[in-house]
């Protein structure tokens, strides 16, 4: 019997994870890539021998990793070196305030405790409410589509039910569990993991510090990217064609189902399925249907992100910091009310060569510093508002404590919003497609099967269950599935 093929539309995260497990399934595969390399957001820049991730910096539940691995018959360990990062962060405040964010619990409890000696229940208090959220998600959410619930055995995950304070506004969830401003300041940075903000998102969003508490952040040598490397490798020994520089200018369809893709140069290729692993909202278009593109209000936020190769050696830096802002609720509101980039961001600085130094050239440090910005197509981000937005960055850090590293960069370059939409087809460069703001916007994402034509599947973090590392490859496991219920 002749193999069903599939056309994927995109050689990200989601469409080598998807296309891998097709594979492996039996199906033939062809990854259509618009860019010069695959990974979309998880990509890499490197220069005078050094590295650095531009997108992802940190992941979470690796064993969703090894799933991936597993389905394609093979071993996670064969092709990548997982490693913990303890501490996972430090914070630095305004004030003078500075700690480290520890897996020890007696660690961090006692870090608590120097805090607000009253958060130390309250600590416990929100990472139970997180456990309960991940006992009724694990398997219902993160494993299916929400069409597909329920079924007869998720009756047990009911009593997992946080009913208190597992239905409200995040932020105010955050307020009932700590007192310290501190604390509160650093749990409400948890949804800007999925690009939101804490005072619009929902409170269901502290599964996101449980999971990476209690579960921890890990680390690739060689960076991130090594994960992108290594799904190509599997993709090709399972005999996955993969192809950069095939932009795909249109899906075919006749009565109601797909038939094959149309690519830029003129070239069809047919297919009998196709899983789109762009932006959802790309698919109308594609489809020569009206265009449904996601307006300015309901965007995830974008990112200005400056990547500094150092020559100098900095042992005092931890692997991640956060230099937060000295107003957090105004800030929030200049990035989704006026949309403006913040006049005090809070800043992430990203140093890997802390812990893996085949990222650097012998001596020096690979930075990756970033500051939340918003997702508008009318931001052009010529040097002028670089320039402005560079010394909002560097001022925060300086203020901060920072080292003044200006003498001492080897390279550098930037990836502003408009650069990060344009190489990855988003709008504004909304990272993670649409917000999580409210219960709609959190949980109903586009489905992972085109409800108008059959064939038609998406894949990614536009899709269910959405944005991050681990749950883009959750959607690579609910798409297949899919697939091979309704195209056997």
């Amino acid at each position: 019997m002749e193999k069903r093929r599939v056309v994927v539309i995109g050689g990200g995260l989601g469409g080598l994870s998807v296309a891998i497990r097709l594979a492996a399934a039996g199906r033939q595969v062809t990854v259509c890539e618009r860019g010069p390399s695959f990974g979309g957001k998880m990509n890499v820049w490197e220069e005078k021998g050094f590295r650095f991730d531009t997108g992802p910096s940190l992941i979470t539940m690796p064993w969703i990793f090894g799933e991936l691995f597993e389905a394609a018959g093979r071993k996670i360990e064969d092709y990548l070196e997982v490693i913990p990062v303890n501490p996972i962060s430090e914070y630095i405040y305004p004030d003078g305030t500075r700690f480290t964010y520890t897996s020890s619990l007696p660690d961090w409890i006692e870090t608590v405790r120097r805090l607000e000696p009253r958060d130390v229940d309250g600590f416990m208090r929100f990472m139970k409410l997180g456990a309960q959220l991940y006992e009724v998600s694990k398997d219902t959410f993160l494993r299916r589509r929400p069409l597909d619930w329920p079924r007869r055995t998720d009756g047990s995950v009911l009593r997992h039910m946080p009913w208190r304070y597992g239905w409200g506004n995040y932020h105010r969830t955050v307020e009932a569990h700590f007192k310290s401003p501190h604390l509160i300041q650093l749990y409400d940075r948890y949804p800007t993991y999925v690009g939101s903000s804490p005072y619009s998102s929902p409170a269901t969003l502290a599964v996101i510090p449980y999971i990476e508490y209690s579960f921890g952040g890990w680390y690739i040598a060689g960076g991130l990217y090594r994960i992108v490397e290594s799904f190509v490798e599997l993709a090709r020994e399972l005999g996955v064609e993969l192809a950069t520089g095939a932009n795909v200018t249109s899906i075919d369809h006749s009565q109601g189902r797909v038939n094959g893709v149309r690519l830029e140069d003129g070239k069809t290729i047919k297919a009998d399925l196709v899983v789109m692993n762009g932006d959802a909202s790309h698919a109308p278009a594609l489809l020569g249907l009206r265009d449904e593109e996601i307006g300015h209000a309901d965007r995830s936020m974008s990112g200005l992100v400056f990547l500094l190769g150092i020559g100098k050696t900095l042992p005092e830096m931890h692997h991640h910091a956060i230099y937060f802002s000295g107003d957090y609720k105004r800030e929030f509101g200049e990035l989704f009310d006026q949309r403006v980039f913040p006049s005090d961001p809070t800043v992430y600085v990203n140093a890997p060569s802390r812990s893996d130094r085949s990222v650097v050239p012998g001596q020096g440090e690979a930075l990756f510093i970033m500051a939340n910005a918003p997702a508008n197509d009318n931001d052009e981000w010529g040097e002028e508002q670089i320039a402005e937005a560079r010394r909002r960055v560097f001022r925060r850090l300086r203020e901060s404590g920072f080292p003044d590293l200006e003498n001492d960069i080897v390279v550098e370059d930037v990836w502003t919003p408009r650069k990060i939409g344009n190489r990855y087809s988003m709008p504004g460069g909304a990272i993670y497609g649409t917000h999580s703001h409210g219960w709609k916007k959190a949980f109903l994402r586009p489905s992972n099967k085109d409800r108008r034509f059959n064939g038609l599947y998406y894949v990614g973090g536009s899709t269910h269950p959405g944005g991050g590392t681990p749950t883009v490859l959750l959607s690579s496991q609910i798409t297949s599935e899919l697939i091979q219920r309704y195209e056997p």
